[in-house]
């Protein structure tokens, strides 16, 4: 269980529920040391008087505001416990909102309450009233010694107490290069947004963070495992020098990449709306090789709900489409023209 970050009250109208914050995150990261190449001793960090260049004890270290160049006021652990002593034991509620009303670049860090003694029921109670308004409590609160937006949701049955950024610390979009949302005047054709929304909704899946994990720390821990297993420990591997990627925009031809994505989909199991693999790939094989429709072929299948073209048998890949369409007699050995392979290397050499 983390240690708990604070105890006080979630105070809503003039409901008080006593709680105690807990963290609801941690992070996974490799605890890694600054060493010496030299040697391989540790490098501490070191705190330094600026002044007179001598290291400085942790117990000498105090805060300071500079109000004038040069000119600090010492701000004690006191201080940051009496400024406003309600806001450091309080999560008080201010308003309510929708949830789908804050942009997700607001949310920052996750809390978990907890219920303090006698203070389940209105604990329940809160919870219980947000998830039925489809609500979340929009909260002031103070944790180590730095006030926080936050917003109090119900999560199955946890309050979840999320902080989120002040309006001031999200820096403005207005100087980003944008394109605009006329997708029209760039080039994006109603066939590829077709494409791309058939791609998306084959890839549709219930959520299950449990099946993500960070593959780059085990391989970067597989590398350490193996050189100490080695005996390389005080090794320093050269990292080969990488040429520089060359300067310009790459043309992308999107209708390729959406067909080469969509052939390589499995077919999707739930939903019913997926098309399986094998239709998937003859709408790709029959859109290259098939003659367009007329326009009023095209108006009549529409107007029924019929598809222009039809799916091909099960079992057939888009390559044996292909090759069948070469070569219709399905002689072998022979090119689409007929002639045979041993031919065909004698015209050209």
């Amino acid at each position: 269980m983390p240690r708990v970050v604070w105890k006080g009250a979630i105070a809503f109208g003039l409901v008080h529920v006593p709680v105690a914050l807990y963290p609801a995150s941690t992070a996974n990261r490799l605890d890694l040391d600054l060493l010496d190449r030299r040697d391989f001793a540790p490098v501490g960090y070191q705190r330094i008087n600026k002044r007179t260049g001598e290291p400085v004890s942790p117990s000498d270290i105090v805060k300071g505001y500079q109000y004038e160049d040069g000119q600090y006021v010492v701000v004690t652990d006191e201080d940051f416990r009496e400024a406003n002593v309600e806001a450091t034991q309080t999560v008080e509620i201010v308003a309510f909102v929708s949830q789908d009303d804050i942009p997700p670049y607001y949310f920052d860090t996750p809390y978990y309450l907890e219920p303090g003694r006698r203070g389940e029921k209105g604990y329940a109670l809160l919870r219980e009233t947000l998830r039925r308004t489809a609500r979340v409590g929009l909260a002031l609160v103070v944790i180590r010694s730095r006030q926080h937006l936050a917003a109090v949701i119900p999560v199955g049955a946890v309050l979840l107490m999320n902080t989120l950024r002040f309006a001031d610390e999200i820096r403005s979009m207005d100087e980003l290069k944008l394109p605009g949302e006329d997708i029209k005047t760039l080039g994006v054709s109603a066939r590829e947004l077709d494409m791309a929304e058939r791609l998306v909704e084959g890839m549709v899946e219930d959520w299950a963070p449990e099946q993500y994990r960070d593959t780059y720390r085990d391989d970067l821990m597989a590398r350490i495992e193996a050189r100490i297993e080695s005996g390389r420990t005080h090794v320093l591997a050269e990292t080969p020098a990488k040429e520089p990627a060359e300067a310009g925009a790459e043309v992308v031809d999107l209708m390729a990449l959406l067909k080469r994505s969509l052939e390589g989909r499995s077919p999707k199991r739930t939903g019913g709306k997926a098309r399986s693999e094998n239709e998937e790939e003859g709408a790709v094989a029959d859109e290259d090789s098939a003659p367009p429709p007329s326009r009023t072929a095209a108006r009549k299948s529409a107007a029924s709900g019929a598809s222009v073209t039809k799916p091909p048998a099960a079992g057939r890949s888009a390559r044996a489409r292909t090759t069948a369409s070469r070569n219709p007699a399905g002689e072998p050995g022979k090119d689409g023209g007929g002639r045979s392979g041993a031919e065909t290397r004698r015209r050209r050499a």
